[in-house]
């Protein structure tokens, strides 16, 4: 079987996911994947895709059946797609919301082009950049370093169920990829208050004393180095858990929670309903996905980011005391918080399909109407 590199593999995987998406009139005019290009690891790295559109559609219901079609679509296209494309897209945002700086800063900073104008994105990626370090960072970054740390992180829990090759050398990339590289990301970012593109470059550029052998180790493991005896994936987490204990000892106590009034609820509005905004198309995927695609682990995974929107929303709604927060509290309200499973998926498909003019009004209420 020919290798292909991994460059030229994501850049043909971003090429065939525009088509899709044109093929089924999902309407967008730029798409970008999180993390930068040498993040992004042949065979085992999925692509995790932002769709910008030129304006919100008329029925955000209707486009999510279209973006699953095309997902879908997608996916069949190879078996290697199984992993390749695990999810659909992660955020919607309109084109106008991103220009508006609205987009939380250390995401967009992780951002890639698959397609669009080069132009906007470089704008929006220096003013990500550029802006101010505030709460908002050091929520991100905390969050990262949240679930993973003190025993959060579990192997076990990233399956392998859609993996088509060489499970082992699978299992080594989760330990190194979804485990030590975002957190040594978080810390880095923490560490100088600077907005790190991806993980590859944090293990680079961010190499305080004593570290500079676990960040090489770690960028071999990525790299899948052939040059030694790959260590088992076990040994490898040790390893990881030891090398972060080290790196956590440069990264500042959080700061104590200043007021912070409201000055962050637009960004906090728009990255709760842009994650919203996909929900329905990754629902509709994971309970009906293609011959031999499995979706369990998927479904499970959704509880996390679920919380989090609701959470969100709640603290956003306050008092109720504006009609921007009585929206908040009715989209909260109708966002499960427990356990996800198939039948809780089903049921909230069925519960927003009930209530969609609720549903509607927040996905597509202007974060400049928000009034907190």
């Amino acid at each position: 079987m020919a290798v292909i590199e991994a460059p030229s593999l994501y850049r043909g995987l971003g090429a065939l996911y525009e088509r899709e998406l044109d093929a089924h009139s999902v309407g967008a005019v730029m798409l970008t994947h999180k993390w930068q290009p040498a993040d992004l690891l042949a065979p085992h790295s999925d692509i995790d895709v932002r769709v910008l559109l030129s304006q919100a559609p008329a029925d955000w219901e209707e486009w999510n059946h279209r973006l699953a079609a095309a997902h879908t679509a997608a996916v069949g296209r190879e078996v290697s797609h199984r992993r390749l494309l695990e999810h659909p897209p992660g955020f919607a945002f309109t084109v106008a919301e991103a220009d508006g700086r609205l987009v939380s800063s250390p995401e967009l900073a992780t951002w890639s082009l698959i397609s669009g104008s080069a132009r906007d994105f470089q704008r929006w990626k220096s003013r990500a950049q550029m802006a101010p370090w505030c709460d908002v960072d050091e929520r991100f970054y905390r969050g990262i370093l949240h679930g993973r740390l003190g025993g959060r992180y579990q192997l076990a829990a990233d399956s392998t169920d859609n993996v088509v090759e060489d499970i082992a050398a699978y299992r080594r990339h989760c330990v190194a990829w979804h485990y030590l590289a975002p957190c040594w990301f978080a810390a880095a970012a923490l560490a100088t208050r600077t907005r790190c593109p991806g993980k590859t470059a944090a293990l680079t550029q961010w190499r305080p004393d004593g570290l500079d052998g676990y960040a090489e180790l770690f960028l071999g493991h990525a790299e899948v180095r052939s040059d030694a005896r790959p260590r088992s994936p076990r040994h490898l987490l040790r390893t990881a858990h030891v090398a972060l204990e080290a790196a956590m000892r440069r990264v500042p106590d959080a700061d104590r929670p200043a007021d912070q009034g409201n000055g962050h609820a637009h960004t906090d509005w728009l990255m709760a309903a842009g994650m919203l905004r996909v929900r329905v198309a990754r629902w509709l995927y994971y309970l009906d996905p293609p011959p031999g695609v499995a979706t369990n682990y998927l479904i499970r995974r959704e509880a996390k980011e679920l919380r989090a929107a609701a959470q969100t929303l709640n603290a956003l709604a306050a008092d109720e005391a504006t009609s921007s927060q009585q929206l908040a509290a009715r989209m909260a309200a109708l966002i499960p918080t427990g356990p996800s499973t198939a039948g809780t998926l089903r049921a909230t498909l069925a519960l927003w399909h009930r209530q969609k003019s609720t549903v509607e009004d927040f996905l597509s209420l202007t974060p400049g109407d928000v009034h907190p």
